[in-house]
């Protein structure tokens, strides 16, 4: 699963057209991933999110945050949702597409202007809230996909469409599923 594999950045910015065409109110949830501890992953095909717990057995909350002055949890990072066009093109197979880190990989134009922080998404029994905590590429990022995949996520359009993905917190808690429609609310 960690094998090298680095798109060129000719390739990722030849991509973003496709990106840009993502669903902008109805999309689908493609991937559903758990990370039971650190740099573990498990794809599943549904879970549970809860208003406190957030991704039922996920390690968020046990984690914490350097953005919290006590180093606990920090709710606006309660989950991590990331374009599946955005990931497909910078990792490859979707075997490689939990190495992201993200839990949710949805189908839908996730950028600022489409989703400004304060949107709320219906998954499937769930309602989620998009925050305004940044989410950017990190050397993490960097060492399993490539220092052009980082640019690239990271640059002034990268940031706009928010290829890195969206912070997000849980309104409503409840099941949601691989396959379910995700709906700008």
């Amino acid at each position: 699963m960690h094998d090298r594999f680095h798109v060129a950045a000719e390739i990722l910015e030849a991509g973003i057209a496709s990106i840009r065409d993502s669903p902008k109110t109805a999309g689908v949830l493609e991937l559903i991933v758990r990370r039971p501890g650190v740099e573990l992953r498990e794809t599943i095909p549904e879970a549970r999110l809860d208003e406190v717990a957030g991704l039922v057995g996920d390690s968020w909350q046990q984690r914490g945050s350097s953005r919290t002055t006590d180093g606990s949890a920090n709710f606006d990072g309660q989950l991590t949702l990331m374009n599946s066009r955005a990931i497909a093109l910078i990792a490859g197979s979707p075997e490689r597409w939990a190495l992201a880190g993200d839990q949710l990989f949805a189908d839908l134009d996730l950028s600022t202007a489409n989703l400004p922080a304060g949107s709320r998404l219906r998954i499937g029994e769930a309602i989620i809230q998009i925050t305004a905590e940044p989410h950017t590429g990190c050397a993490k990022f960097k060492a399993r996909f490539g220092a052009a995949a980082r640019a690239f996520v990271n640059s002034p359009s990268g940031r706009e469409l928010r290829l890195r993905g969206v912070n997000a917190r849980i309104v409503t808690g409840g099941m949601i599923r691989v396959g379910d429609r995700v709906f700008k609310l």
